[in-house]
Formats: C-alpha cells, sequence, structure tokens
C-alpha cells in the first residue's frame, strides 16, 4: 500500500504498456506484476491497500448511502467515470484521511508499524544484508555526478557531509515471501522453524526464477514490508516466483540518500550473497525492481542510480569483492510511482475529485499543524520529509528531473485517475522517446500503449506522443517554481493518521 499522492488519467489506468522483449514478458509475467485488468478496473488508479490487524472503524453508513444515492441517480462527478465500489472506496477512505486532528510523524510511524503476524498462504523468511561501508562512497559519487551545475554539486557536497551520519551504510532486513499453496486462509508458520527453514520451505514451492525486488509505498516515511504481505504474496503466485520485500529506512529519521543506499544493497544482496545468505546468487535477467507511490519512485531511483554508476565507470565494492560494472535487472515494474516530490503539476490539484488524498492546498494546511514530536520537524529544519532541501530537485529524488534513461531495461507502468496522473504520463512518454523498451505485449506480438477503460476493459489504443504536453524545459521550471514559492514540499497525505484506519476501510469495501 502506498500512500502517496495520484494522479488520474481519462476513464482508465494509463497505458498498460509492458515489455515487447517476448522473453522479459514470458518470464515475469508483467501483464500481472501490479494488478490484474479486473482489478485496474477498481483499484487501478489507487496504489495496492491491504488490510492490517488493526480494529476496524466504526461503519461509515450515512456517507456510504448518501454516496451510493448520488451515484444511482449519477448526480455525483464520480459517476460519470467510476463504478459504484470505486466511488464508495474513495469516499470512505477520504472520509479517515481528512481529519481535524493530525498526529505527530513519530506517532503515526508507530501506529503502521505494527505486525499483526503471519498467517493465510504466504511464507515468509526474514534475512538482514550486513551493512558495506564502501557503498557509501559510490552513492556519494553518484549524486555528485548526477549535479549538473557547480553550484548544484557543491550544494550537494556541503549537504552530503552534514547529513552523513544519517545515511551511513547498515545492516539491511528484507522479507522473502512466497506462495504457501498447501495452507488455509488462518493457518500459521509451523512452529520450531528457524529463518533459513522456512526459506527452503519457501523454495519447495518456488516453480520459476522470477524474484520481485519489492519497494512498499508510504510517501518514504510510512508503512514495511509487513504491511504489504498481501501485494508480494499475490506476487509471488502470480508469477511462481518470490519476492525480496526490503524494510528499507525511513524518513525523516532518515534522510535521502539511506532509501536508496539501502536498495542498492538489497539488489546487490540478490546478485551477490553475502556469507550466511540463504539464497543462491540470482541473475539479473531474472530480477524485476517494483513498487508503488514511493515504492515506484525508489525503483526507478536505484535504476537510475545504477546507469550513473555505469556512465561514470565506477566499481563497487562489496564485502570484498570488487565489481567493475553491476548488471541491470530485466526490467522495472512500478504502479503510480511518485516522480516529482516537489508535486508540480497540474493533475496533483485538477485530479483531487477522483482521488482518495486531498490537494495540494489542503496538504499544506494539513501538514502545517501536525503534531510536533522529536522526528519532526527536523533539526536542522527542512520542508520535505524524505529529502533535505538541496535534494529535493536532485535527479535522484524527483526523477522528473532525470537527463536520461537511456540504456534502460523493459518498463512496465501503471497509473490512473490520480494526483500523480500528469508526472507519470510525462515519464511515459520519456522513457517511449528514449527508446526504452516498454508497452503493452499482444498476442501479435505488436508493441503499443493502450489504455484500459475502467467500466468495460476495453483497450484503446494511445499515441505516445499524446500523452503529455511537457517539454524537459518546462517540467524543470515548473520544479522551481514550486520550491521557490517557499510552499512545504507536501507529503504524500496530509493526515496519516487516517491512513491506518482507512486501509481496513478499504479492504471492507472491497468486498462489496
Amino acid at each position: 500500500m502506498g500512500m502517496g499522492c495520484r494522479g488520474q488519467f481519462s476513464n482508465t489506468t494509463l497505458p498498460d504498456p509492458r515489455p515487447s522483449d517476448s522473453a522479459f514478458n514470458d518470464r515475469l509475467r508483467a501483464q500481472h506484476l501490479i494488478s490484474s485488468p479486473q482489478a485496474a478496473s477498481h483499484h487501478g488508479h489507487r496504489r495496492h491497500l491491504q488490510a492490517t490487524a488493526l480494529p476496524l472503524p466504526p461503519p461509515q453508513n450515512p456517507l456510504i448511502a448518501r454516496t451510493a444515492l448520488l451515484h444511482a441517480l449519477h448526480l455525483s462527478q464520480q459517476s460519470k467515470y467510476l463504478d459504484l465500489r470505486t466511488e464508495l472506496i474513495i469516499a470512505v477512505t477520504r472520509s479517515y484521511i481528512n481529519t481535524s486532528q493530525h498526529r505527530s510523524i513519530s506517532s503515526t510511524q508507530k501506529l503502521l508499524a505494527h505486525d499483526p503476524g503471519i498467517q493465510g498462504k504466504i511464507w515468509i523468511s526474514k534475512y538482514a544484508s550486513p551493512a558495506e561501508p564502501a557503498l557509501k562512497d559510490a552513492v556519494a559519487s553518484a549524486i555528485r555526478g548526477l549535479s549538473t551545475t557547480p553550484s548544484a554539486r557543491q550544494q550537494a557536497e556541503a549537504e552530503l557531509q552534514q547529513t552523513s551520519t544519517s545515511w551511513e551504510p547498515a545492516a539491511v532486513e528484507a522479507e522473502w515471501t512466497g506462495y504457501r499453496a498447501a495452507a488455509t486462509h488462518k493457518s500459521r508458520p509451523p512452529e520450531g522453524m528457524s529463518e533459513r527453514d522456512r526459506y527452503d520451505a519457501m523454495m519447495g514451492e518456488v516453480k520459476t526464477p522470477v524474484t520481485v525486488l519489492y519497494f512498499h509505498g508510504g510517501a518514504y516515511w510510512l508503512m514495511d514490508p509487513a504491511t504489504h504481505r498481501a501485494t508480494t504474496k499475490k506476487l509471488a503466485k502470480l508469477t511462481g516466483g518470490r519476492c525480496y520485500s526490503v524494510r528499507y529506512r525511513l524518513a525523516p529519521q532518515h534522510a535521502f540518500p539511506a532509501a536508496l543506499i539501502d536498495a542498492l544493497a538489497s539488489y546487490l544482496t540478490l546478485l551477490y550473497p553475502p556469507p550466511g545468505a540463504f539464497h543462491e546468487a540470482v541473475q539479473p535477467e531474472d530480477i524485476v525492481f517494483s513498487g508503488e507511490s514511493a515504492g515506484g519512485n525508489l525503483s526507478l531511483a536505484l535504476l537510475q542510480l545504477l546507469l550513473q554508476l555505469r556512465r561514470q565507470s565506477l566499481p563497487i565494492t562489496w564485502h570484498s569483492h570488487t565489481y567493475p560494472s553491476i548488471p541491470l535487472p530485466a526490467g522495472v515494474a512500478v504502479n503510480s510511482p511518485w516522480m516529482d516530490i516537489t508535486q508540480s503539476l497540474p493533475s496533483c490539484e485538477t485530479n483531487a475529485p477522483f482521488d482518495y488524498l486531498p490537494g495540494l492546498a489542503a496538504q499544506d494546511a494539513a501538514n502545517s499543524t501536525r503534531a510536533v514530536c522529536a522526528a519532526w520537524p527536523s533539526t536542522p529544519p527542512r520542508r520535505s520529509i524524505y529529502a533535505p532541501d538541496a535534494f529535493v530537485t536532485h535527479p535522484l529524488v524527483t526523477l522528473l528531473l532525470a537527463d536520461s534513461w537511456a540504456g534502460s531495461p523493459p518498463l512496465y507502468l501503471c497509473t490512473g485517475w490520480e494526483l500523480l496522473a500528469d508526472e507519470d504520463k510525462y515519464t511515459a512518454k520519456k522513457f517511449w522517446g528514449m527508446g526504452c523498451g516498454w508497452c503493452l505485449r499482444r498476442g501479435d506480438g505488436a508493441s503499443r500503449f493502450t489504455l484500459v477503460k475502467a467500466r468495460t476493459l476495453e483497450e484503446v489504443s494511445l499515441d505516445p506522443e499524446g500523452l503529455s504536453p511537457y517539454t524537459k524545459e518546462t517540467i524543470k521550471e515548473r520544479v522551481e517554481q514550486r520550491v521557490r514559492m517557499g510552499a512545504g514540499v507536501p507529503v504524500e497525505g496530509p493526515a496519516g493518521e487516517g491512513v491506518a484506519e482507512s486501509v481496513v476501510a478499504m479492504e471492507g469495501m472491497a468486498k462489496l
């Protein structure tokens, strides 16, 4: 579940662009990596939301009745485009998020860090990859290399030195996740099994070499692999493979680039297992980066980091071995990636009626009244929870500003009618313009952009040229203007304390 702002797109999910490479598609079953068309019709413009073991909030019967009535009479704006279930999910979720009381960052993190335990048709094996101090210099070099002006490089250098203790490489835990076919929905893990035993049991049911390196959403300061087990279990089942779901460090306690270092360490862990790891080395052609919202940002930031390391011919030292070049994964599959940390494009306001999260003005107002805690406001002060001010417009943070994705593996990107639509459509067009492989694989092997209509699931061809009206220069100008305005760079969702309740509410509504 990602709690980031999301954008909207006609009456569909954005293009269902999948790699044209048949081996990639056959291996990864990318058409199911994020969601099925049936799921897209109801949840395509939502991030994947899973229930947590939190008490179910009080029923919203009056709201549900009013929403249903207006929908039936075709009097609501949403009824023109959405089915009843989707409109109800949005209305109920919004009612919990848009509260007058806003918990502190620390309180919200604690609330959503609750692990409900492992239950159902799922294998979980936890593994912590040991810290590798050498990653710090490699990532810092890439950050400097992507700082395009002398002043930007100077600011980056100063910020890296000032904040260095908050992003020192650390051990990175992740959850190996697999599908447990013979279990019931109430099954618990067998007693007395070690983490390695659970990994071995999981591998006994894995049918393909597909390994999804998964990064959860949550604005970079919320959620955990435990909140996303329903998603990773589904991915493991659909691919016949397994997921490696990363417990990366969260902001504001660990600002950029801490999460990025953790992501890099996790990828290297798959490729080159440290001593004592449960798994054998995974071939890069069997690995897919995946995530939603902030996790989508992290997936593509990791890809951009790898591309930059290759551009600069930077070797990587990893547990006593030096690798002159790190191979790229087979592909990247992201759902509503948060590409613009500043949220500078119009859909962050214009698509608010169709998104469960409020628009920018409401977000800024809510963030200004958030309760104070030890974690936030930060010391020294900054406007973005995720990144120091000097890095908000860095290409590894606001990925819209990345100059090049040349050499990227195939990309699948899904978005819909949501706050993040404009930035995601711009990203889609940019990948297409650079000749990167990504589009819908059809029975005839043709490659094209499509949109999937929410009501009918009809696929309609799209011209990639028409996906976004923005140029590179326009994007840069809008991002810089948003920063100059002095507006607080928004958090993905102004009332995180409402998220916990809304998660449960949405899971219940999905059964309607």
